[in-house]
């Protein structure tokens, strides 16, 4: 009995089907808004392709890695640069026993940059770097009496040119920050951001960064040159040197890197009176090297090639870099190099 009321008991507590289905209506939630449609943001307008410049392109401008200011040792020295004082002034003896002052002489961060008329990053381009000789500024001599961007332009070569101004309108050869080894290196960088500065398109910064670069030196800036061969971490950029009555001297590291890059660079070095015993040495240590020379100027200057051009006496010194072996001898150097000139139709070609 106990068992059945037990079960009876069970059988009325639990729900039926109905009344297990039986639930509360659920509230009626308020229909939400639609959500208002953002705008996708906008993309950034891109930079238009590299195309030819128009015009001509010319900056004066500091670097942070130029030549001067220099506040180090001459080479394998422990003699500082700046061995002269005059109160607070620091100034440089040279080897002539003269005095300039940092002040006046060794404290023009800028350098020149030029992009000729229809300057092409699109197409293979090359980098002069012109170092100018003793007694020059980039105004009045780079540009003005030597003409070197006009060269450029007239060469018809795909060319940007850089030139640091060195010792300011001194009889002064000093290499400044390129005797530190790899400066030239970061010299070449800052000129690659320049000149993609300069040209107006970041698309452009890899052809400026990975150009190669000739060397052009005339009088005392083979000091810079030599050191920057011998110590300045880039030498897999430069694909040729052009001396321009500039071989005074350290004939042993212009030989050292061209017996190491012949197969991928030129050498060619014209010369005066000034410097012929000095260029009859260079092509002494080429040929101990077994490295065949050639005189006179070349049909090209393609890699391999080592030439050199007797140009006159001692008075055709000043004038060099526009008349030497005939007039504006920078273009027709230049002109010679091979890969750079301008795109030909095939059907004019």
């Amino acid at each position: 009995m106990k068992r059945r009321a037990l079960l009876v008991l069970g059988a009325l507590l639990m729900p039926t089907a109905a009344h297990a289905q039986k639930k509360k209506p659920a509230k009626k939630q308020a229909a939400k808004p639609a959500a208002a449609k953002v705008a996708a943001p906008k993309a950034a307008a891109k930079a238009p392709p590299p195309s030819p410049t128009k015009e001509a392109k010319t900056e004066l401008v500091a670097f942070n890695a130029s030549a001067f200011p220099y506040r180090g040792f001459l080479p394998g020295s422990t003699k500082p640069f700046l061995d002269a004082r005059d109160g607070k002034r620091r100034g440089h003896t040279t080897g002539r026993g003269d005095v300039y002052w940092e002040e006046t002489v060794y404290s023009d961060r800028r350098s020149l940059l030029y992009l000729p008329p229809g300057f092409d990053p699109a197409r293979p381009a090359m980098i002069v770097l012109y170092l100018h000789g003793n007694g020059a500024t980039l105004e009045r001599d780079v540009i003005g009496r030597q003409g070197v961007p006009r060269q450029v332009a007239e060469s018809g070569q795909n060319i940007a040119l850089v030139a640091p101004q060195l010792a300011v309108d001194a009889a002064d050869s000093s290499a400044g920050n390129f005797w530190r080894g790899g400066h030239f290196a970061a010299y070449l960088d800052e000129a690659a951001e320049r000149l993609m500065r300069l040209y107006g398109n970041r698309l452009a910064g890899r052809a400026f960064n990975t150009a190669p670069v000739t060397i052009v030196a005339y009088s005392g800036g083979y000091l810079p040159a030599a050191y920057a061969l011998e110590r300045g971490g880039a030498n897999h950029r430069v694909h040729g040197v052009l001396l321009m009555d500039a071989l005074y001297g350290d004939e042993d590291k212009f030989a050292a890197w061209f017996a190491a890059r012949r197969r991928q660079a030129f050498l060619l070095s014209a010369y005066t009176d000034s410097t012929r015993a000095e260029n009859a040495a260079l092509e002494g240590l080429l040929a101990k090297r077994r490295i065949p020379v050639s005189r006179g100027v070349p049909r090209t200057l393609s890699a391999g090639t080592a030439a050199f051009v007797a140009a006159g006496g001692l008075d055709m010194h000043g004038e060099f870099v526009t008349r030497a072996w005939q007039a504006d001898p920078l273009k027709q150097a230049l002109s010679l190099i091979p890969g750079y000139g301008p795109v030909r139709d095939k059907k004019g070609a």
